[in-house]
């Protein structure tokens, strides 16, 4: 029988004596075909280096998870987190950042066009004391943004600039998805962070408690092998509501601005289809009624789409189920608008604009708070 001493120990048990030094985030939602690729080209740029990769999912439908699965049977040192009911890169990556202990965590897309080979160059500057946040930079000399049209080009311009609203630092990319960052810079900014949207470097940099040492490496942007861009037009709103957010968001929240924004433009629509009715000699009472309705039916459905697109309801049961709960709330709105108006203007001597506006916003609030619950509810 052999000693025990002389035994060696489970891979398991080794692992707990050399923890990663490197923990390398990469969020996911539809990336099968690019997830086993960009391990391999991960694992050869940190050859030699204690690093772990956790992978995390947003319930993707394509089998992006059995990939992953298989991968992580594969090597000790791959992760995943499923996400359900949860949607977004920036929480993503700052759920998948707490998960570990690492002294480092880098962050990366799973679309292969971040170059992987620059990773050890990032870690090296953090180790060394000489950063605590390294960027993987387009902008820089020596980067580029490839294949990008004009449009795109133009649209990642006037976002870098509108960045310079809420953030000092001196970074050329902040709309950049590849960087590395210490522990302690992290911890001081993970508190404050918005989580809305897609960039997440940008919501560090805007948070952080104390000015960060930063450095940015050059890199050129790659052209995306597999799978679909996640680049749409709501990614644009996202970001605007991140940049409200940390303007004014310690007032009032940039959900609630999102939904104040689009009752205002639900009022263009009753006054368009109560117009129109009108013209075409509709009663008053029915065309109310029906601009009321197609009113109500509008701000849900883009409301359902932008303000809360990270508990979007889908299905058609869920969505039929969504909009009645938030057509009675708005009409326990209305009530509550008109009856605090005329309270205040038969009571309290109040001015018709000044009593209506007041009843407006408690309208307003009631039916953000409550809707917030009870339509879109967090699961």
């Amino acid at each position: 029988m052999p000693d025990p001493e002389c035994v060696a120990p489970p891979a398991a048990l080794l692992s707990l004596h050399h923890p990663p030094e490197l923990a390398v985030i990469v969020p996911t939602f539809n990336e099968r075909d690019n997830v086993r690729a960009l391990t391999e080209a991960v694992a050869h740029a940190l050859s030699g280096t204690s690093f772990e990769i956790i992978f995390v999912d947003d319930d993707s439908s394509d089998g992006t998870r059995e990939v992953l699965s298989q991968i992580a049977a594969e090597r000790g040192n791959i992760r995943m987190i499923h996400r359900i009911g949860r949607r977004g890169l920036s929480t993503a990556v700052t759920e998948g950042m707490l998960s570990t202990t690492a002294p480092y965590v880098a962050v990366i897309d799973a679309d292969m066009q971040h170059d992987e080979r620059i990773l050890p160059d990032m870690l090296r500057l953090l180790r060394d004391g000489e950063a605590d946040l390294v960027i993987g930079s387009r902008y820089v000399e020596g980067g580029g943004i490839g294949e990008w049209d004009a449009k795109r080009a133009t649209v990642s311009s006037t976002a870098t600039k509108l960045a310079k609203l809420i953030t000092s630092a001196d970074i050329t990319d902040p709309m950049s998805g590849f960087f590395a960052i210490t522990r302690p810079a992290l911890n001081g900014a993970v508190r404050s962070l918005s989580g809305q949207g897609y960039k997440i470097l940008l919501d560090i940099a805007a948070s952080t408690q104390a000015p960060l040492r930063i450095r940015e490496l050059p890199y050129h942007f790659r052209t995306r092998q597999h799978g679909e861009s996640k680049l749409d037009a709501l990614i644009v709103w996202e970001y605007l509501l991140l940049l409200v957010d940390k303007l004014i968001g310690h007032i009032v929240p940039a959900r609630f601005v999102s939904f104040m924004f689009i009752g205002g433009l639900g009022v263009f629509v009753h006054m368009g289809v109560l117009g129109t009715m009108g013209a075409v000699g509709a009663s008053f009472l029915w065309a109310q009624a029906s601009a009321t309705i197609i009113a109500m039916v509008f701000n849900f459905f883009v409301n359902n789409t932008l303000t809360y697109r990270d508990r979007r309801l889908k299905g058609f049961v869920p969505v039929t189920r969504g909009l009645l709960t938030f057509m009675l709330v708005c009409a326990v709105g209305a009530f509550a608008n008109v009856g605090i108006a005329d309270y205040l203007f038969s009571d309290y001597h109040y001015g018709w604009l000044s009593a209506g506006l007041a009843g407006i916003l408690v309208g307003v609030v009631w039916n953000y708070a409550t809707s917030s619950v009870v339509t879109w509810r967090s699961r």
